[in-house]
């Protein structure tokens, strides 16, 4: 298979179906809890019949994923690390790792709680919402982010767990975080009458309950760990490591964010119903993301538990493996889109004049899984590889590759051009990083 003799201090490791399922299978199912939560949200405040509170809400969630994705480096980037120490069978490293993930955790949750009336008035301003719109949306936001430090420790917890491999733990933890979640938004939102503020404090206890039930697990599992020097947490060099990592992870999302709204944007150009319809097929898209997410993660942490044993066989095994399962959904889930997709869009809205025209344009969606997939293994491997100035240059490439696809064809073919840049992006996204692959492996063992 590889060639090449093996560093003396190698520590090789199967890596088998069984071993990728074991992580990708857990985190797909509790990636699936996150848009669950979502509709709970949604259908509790729906229930006030106030169409000016949903508004809120929806405009409320929205300031937040553009916040908390720009701080999802605190769960990726612990993962990689956390996965090169557990490779290498340096426990202090794993402690470390998590410690100062949690100390900027911190630090950031604490500036975010500070900066939370700026973060209200300037998510009014730009939603513009009417006056009942933004008042509902200011009260979501100034309640759910006394969240922030909880969020962003369980966001270091995740990252650790998710970085020694343990999916199952994984899928416990979100499940619990999510489950109070939903059941305090039905207590609070609906049956004590709060509405949007008995929504935004359920996410807050829900947030502290798991950030403690994650923390007492951790704690405890170090208590038979090696003890933590504490020079080896306040190593200035790793702590300088960590935030390049992140700083490269979180240009990164927002490059990718950037090409999200650019299409959503575009696509409002096109006229409302266009709007409506795009938006009722990008969720055929971001319901496979989950499912390609769960392989992906499987890659972050077995391709970086190989880069720190130095075993070169078992990274070449992951990415081989990862991407025959991705490539196995991606083809699933475009088969069952091109097959049943009018009646999926059917489920998502009643509007008859926004199916016609989603069903016009669905091939497109339907084939994003396969435009994607290659995107999302490739993410996992240099996530876990900590190869993050390539995923970050990548990143940049593929937004001005969308951004040229997307002034040159949606001018001349309209929405079709649009859904085609969308694919350049991905396509781009995926090829451009497996085609330095082989020059960092060779670099790397």
């Amino acid at each position: 298979m590889d060639t090449g003799a093996t560093p003396a201090d190698a520590r090789p490791f199967a890596v088998t179906n069984r071993s990728v399922l074991a992580i990708a299978v857990p985190m797909t199912l509790a990636y699936l809890t996150t848009p669950l939560l979502g509709i709970v949200d949604t259908a509790v405040v729906g229930q006030f019949g106030d169409a000016a509170l949903l508004g809120g809400l929806a405009a409320g969630a929205l300031v937040f994923d553009v916040v908390f994705n720009t701080f999802n480096f605190l769960r990726s980037g612990t993962t990689g690390l956390v996965a090169q120490a557990f490779g290498r069978g340096d426990e202090t490293e794993e402690q470390a790792v998590f410690w100062r993930a949690v100390l900027i955790a911190v630090a950031a949750g604490i500036a975010l709680v500070a900066l939370a009336p700026l973060i209200a008035i300037a998510g009014q301003k730009f939603i513009g919402g009417e006056a009942r719109v933004s008042e509902a949306m200011g009260i979501y936001i100034r309640i759910r982010m006394l969240a922030a430090p909880f969020a962003l420790i369980n966001y270091a917890i995740l990252g650790y767990v998710l970085g020694r491999g343990e999916g199952g733990l994984g899928l416990m933890l979100q499940a619990v975080l999510n489950g109070i979640n939903i059941v305090l938004c039905i207590l609070l939102g609906l049956k004590l009458g709060w509405g949007v503020a008995g929504v935004a404090w359920a996410t807050v206890t829900g947030e502290l309950l798991a950030m403690l039930l994650g923390l007492a697990i951790i704690v405890w599992r170090f208590r038979a760990a090696p003890r933590l020097p504490r020079h080896r947490l306040l190593d200035m060099a790793a702590f300088l490591r960590m935030l390049s990592l992140n700083r490269d992870i979180m240009i990164r999302s927002f490059s990718l964010l950037a090409a999200f709204a650019l299409f959503t944007r575009q696509g409002a150009q096109f006229g409302t119903l266009t709007l409506a319809a795009n938006a009722v097929l990008m969720n055929l898209f971001l319901v496979a993301g989950y499912f390609l997410d769960g392989f992906a993660t499987a890659a972050e942490q077995l391709a970086g538990r190989a880069i720190g044993a130095r075993a070169e066989t078992s990274f070449r095994r992951t990415v081989r493996l990862t991407l025959f399962w991705g490539f196995g959904l991606a083809g699933t889930a475009t088969l069952i889109f091109w097959l049943g997709g009018a009646g999926l869009v059917a489920l998502i809205t009643t509007s008859q004049d926004v199916r016609d025209v989603a069903d016009v344009y669905l091939p497109w969606a339907a084939l994003t899984p396969l435009s994607g997939v290659l995107a999302f293994q490739m993410d996992g491997v240099f996530i876990g590889a900590t190869w993050s100035r390539d995923m970050r240059n990548m990143m940049l490439l593929s937004f001005l590759a969308f951004s040229a696809a997307l002034f040159t064809l949606a001018p001349s073919l309209g929405n079709h051009g649009l859904w085609a840049a969308l694919h350049v992006f991905l396509l781009v996204r995926g090829f451009s990083l497996l085609t330095i692959l082989s020059r960092r492996v060779h670099t790397a063992f």
